[in-house]
């Protein structure tokens, strides 16, 4: 779910304080009697604990090393645009490189990762959205209490890709592979295709290049 941004810089305290107030707030009027916003109810989908939780437990690294070389060579300069530190820039990388290349799993193409990194959140992992989504990702505030996680760790890395490319995984798969109808699903935002459309320009316009790496890409309708 993507949300409008403060561009003020913030201390990492003072980040963390509005995270956990941001995300406490949108726990609370999810059990208010009013009916909540459409993207609230995102991500809520009873068999996604499951697939998440294993996703978290299985955490390798099944880079093919040629394909990584050709992956971060393609990529790196394009996300040098928007994440200036280098560490987290190369960790953004691994991390969607990673997860889109399980062994065990399906065709994830990484450039559509990246695309909604993009618009989800701007790559910034501090963003917290209207309905309270937070991190690079956009994964909503109630992930890490079914996990057993410390909610701070929606704004690392690492584990934000891992539990957002889990979800988008799961609804890629329930959806016969129909990118724009798991990408509503996963925004919250099922009939209506500004979301899905604003992914899908920035994957087939700026974040393409690198989807076939051992594998067949996926084609975005």
């Amino acid at each position: 779910m993507h949300g409008s941004r403060s561009s003020r810089p913030l201390g990492a305290a003072a980040r963390i304080v509005l995270l956990v107030v941001a995300t406490a707030g949108a726990i609370s009027a999810a059990g208010a009697a009013a009916p909540a916003p459409a993207q609230a109810q995102a991500q809520q989908d009873p068999e996604l604990r499951t697939v998440v939780q294993q996703a978290i437990e299985q955490a390798h690294c099944f880079a093919d090393k040629y394909d990584s070389a050709v992956w971060y060579t393609i990529m790196e300069p394009k996300l040098r645009h928007y994440v200036k530190d280098d560490g987290e820039r190369l960790e953004i990388l691994q991390s969607v490189y990673c997860e889109t290349h399980r062994n065990d799993a399906a065709l994830l193409p990484p450039g559509l990762v990246m695309a909604m990194l993009d618009v989800e959140s701007g790559f910034d992992r501090w963003a917290v959205s209207s309905a309270g989504a937070v991190g690079l990702m956009q994964v909503m505030p109630f992930w890490p209490n079914q996990l057993g996680m410390h909610r701070y760790e929606l704004t690392r890395v690492t584990p934000n890709v891992r539990m957002g490319c889990a979800i988008l995984r799961f609804y890629l798969d329930s959806e016969r592979r129909d990118v724009r109808r798991a990408l509503e699903r996963y925004n919250g935002s099922v009939g209506r295709r500004d979301y899905p459309d604003r992914v899908i320009v920035r994957w087939s316009t700026y974040w393409h290049g690198a989807d076939d790496l051992g594998r067949a890409p996926l084609k975005p309708s």
